[in-house]
């Protein structure tokens, strides 16, 4: 039986840390679609499904803490896990981050093994790998 890739959703900005997330998480063996803000990933989350949203939170438009509410709002990604990567590390925002659905927050600069970690992680707590 072969198992369908785990797709994941990269929301960020900037450019030079969209391709970090992105060539991580390929070499990893994910599938991962991209957003350049919080209102593009809206429309991809319309007419795709992810098993993973990786969201900035500082962003143009709607800021990853704005993102994670409306996903955990929306009956057809409520469980879906999500991970906060940002550059703000106060103890008050990863308590937001978190209170607000996140899964996992992860203060940049980052390796990329902690990010696969934190993905794996996820992925295994929430059951939503694919089989």
């Amino acid at each position: 039986m072969v198992s369908s890739p785990v797709r994941v959703l990269v929301v960020e900005d900037s450019a030079t840390m969209r391709a970090f997330l992105l060539n991580a998480l390929e070499a990893g063996g994910y599938e991962v679609g991209t957003a350049r803000s919080g209102f593009e990933a809206l429309k991809v989350l319309q007419r795709e499904r992810f098993h993973l949203i990786i969201t900035d939170i500082n962003m143009p438009d709607i800021n990853g803490l704005e993102l994670v509410r409306f996903i955990r709002d929306s009956p057809g990604q409520r469980e879906t896990p999500l991970i906060i990567v940002s550059s703000d590390g106060r103890d008050r925002d990863r308590e937001r981050g978190l209170k607000l659905g996140a899964n996992a927050y992860l203060v940049k600069p980052f390796r990329p093994e902690e990010l696969l970690e934190a993905a794996r992680r996820c992925l295994a707590e929430s059951g939503g790998c694919p089989s």
